[in-house]
């Protein structure tokens, strides 16, 4: 017998052994969530907070109508230095190289400064641009043009100094593995705009995972369809996306139909709501086959957008995933994030160094993000998209003083108290800075942010309350912004 007879007779086997009609009745909650879930529909087919058994929209709104339809997260990993980029801070010059205060150092913890180390002045000139005037340094001229665009938050914290847990409480709320990403949060709550597209994509650039991994993309405890899904942006976007060779659609079609006989019929007997989600990533996955590669093919851009951008098709490269983000943005991507390694400039070898390495980390950014920006205004996209730019913490006002080297050691330290985050676009105000840190850039001077608060935030912008989006897990109620209050930043929303 053929494989293709085979798989017809297996279909009908299994089709009579489990009837359409008995497996509605068995799962039409399961079956009518899923549906409602790839279709986008504003329900909550749910039922109780954290029924696993239905991976399915649930929406929770706000006070305010959602003045944000999609997300676009630059997350720039290894933390660049605020002090280099946007926080200037003129008194610091008069600082350098001298002893650090010692009510900085008291009571503190620090990943690299032992004993007293020295004070470290602006390594590169600030100027004021457009009509906000901020303060933007020189590695960033292109940014600098959009800086009426940008809504800055000077004083962000964070609860921890290392590079992994730091990331993980920017994508997840928390410290440790195990939890959803914003990203997951979002599409649970709000579905997907394209049911030929994840509502939820990756894309990475600097030729490595971040320092954690797929953690940062996570589903955590919530069914497994909304986890994050990573694409390329070189070569096939999905890897084994397209059929094996000699495999024609038709006969993809006869084979995901008897899987999914076999899953359903597993469904019916087991009740695993893996099932369910197993069966929708297959149905994904085979309408993805169309949409992805021509979502991902950015040499359908004309030369002048891909020279704006500094792209090149065929390379992986963060310009190239600027681009993408717009393309996926357009077909309706809820949740766009692009992480981009390279950042944690220390200054522990001359390659990486904080005069060297920063700079190089500029060049490949700056003209991307400038036109990621100007795109999306010209094509009425900034109305309401939010592109959010951040590091995981910030740095010290301090050089690093590894064992007395701190001559060496000519970067800075990991800082939790302080950092910058700008966003731009749909709901925030343009041309804003909220927060001020003191004379020499250490901590906050006034409107501390957590980023409990930032996450609120983001919610609330999509429509959201953070208080009321939750799911049941292991006893507790959890919730993206975790356990301890958080706040929306009204004072930056438009």
């Amino acid at each position: 017998m053929s494989l293709r007879n085979l798989q017809v007779e297996t279909h009908r086997r299994l089709t009579s052994l489990a009837s359409r009609r008995t497996f509605l009745a068995n799962c039409t909650t399961g079956v009518g969530a899923l549906w409602l879930a790839a279709q986008g529909h504003a329900s909550d087919a749910r039922g109780s907070a954290g029924d696993v058994s239905a991976p399915s929209l649930s929406v929770h709104p706000s006070n305010q109508p959602a003045k944000v339809k999609r997300i676009i997260f630059l997350h720039m990993i290894g933390a660049p230095s605020q002090l280099e980029l946007f926080d200037y801070k003129p008194e610091l010059q008069k600082y350098d190289g001298k002893e650090c205060p010692a009510e900085f150092l008291e009571g503190e913890r620090f990943a690299f400064i032992q004993g007293v180390p020295r004070m470290l002045g602006p390594q590169y000139p600030f100027a004021q641009h457009g009509q906000s005037g901020a303060w933007v340094s020189d590695r960033l001229p292109h940014l600098a043009q959009h800086t009426d665009d940008l809504c800055f938050i000077k004083t962000m914290q964070t609860d921890q100094f290392n590079h992994g847990p730091a990331q993980l409480m920017v994508h997840t709320g928390q410290p440790r593995i195990g939890y959803p990403s914003i990203g997951s949060w979002v599409t649970w709550g709000l579905g997907s705009d394209n049911a030929d597209l994840p509502g939820f994509i990756v894309l990475l650039s600097g030729g490595r995972l971040p320092r954690v991994g797929k953690a940062l993309w996570s589903n955590g405890f919530l069914p497994s369809v909304y986890q994050g899904v990573q694409c390329r942006s070189k070569g096939p976007p999905v890897l084994n996306l397209l059929n094996p060779e000699g495999e024609s659609r038709s006969d993809r079609r006869v084979l995901l139909n008897t899987l999914k006989t076999l899953n359903e019929a597993s469904y019916a007997e087991f009740g695993d709501p893996e099932t369910l989600t197993r069966i929708d990533q297959y149905e994904l996955a085979f309408r993805m086959q169309m949409a992805a590669p021509e979502a991902m093919d950015i040499s359908q851009e004309s030369s002048s957008v891909q020279q704006a951008y500094g792209a090149e098709p065929g390379v992986e490269s963060f310009a190239n995933n600027c681009l993408l983000a717009r393309r996926l943005a357009e077909r309706g991507v809820r949740f766009i994030q692009l992480y981009d390694w390279g950042w944690d400039t220390h200054g522990s070898n001359e390659s990486e160094s904080l005069s060297i390495g920063l700079s190089r980390k500029c060049k490949q950014v700056d003209q991307p993000i400038a036109a990621l920006l100007a795109d999306l205004k010209q094509r009425g996209m900034f109305e309401d998209t939010l592109v959010v730019w951040s590091g995981e913490f910030g740095r010290t006002s301090m050089r690093e003083n590894r064992g007395g080297a701190e001559m060496r050691f000519m970067g800075r330290d990991h800082n939790p108290k302080v950092f910058t985050l700008w966003m731009a676009g749909a709901g925030v105000k343009s041309g804003f800075t909220l927060g001020e840190t003191d004379p020499l850039g250490y901590t906050a001077a006034s409107h501390p942010v957590h980023l409990r608060d930032f996450h609120a935030t983001l919610l609330h912008l999509l429509g959201m309350d953070h208080t009321k989006l939750t799911f049941a897990f292991q006893g507790l109620t959890q919730k993206l912004t975790g356990v301890k209050p958080a706040t929306v930043i009204r004072e930056i929303l438009a």
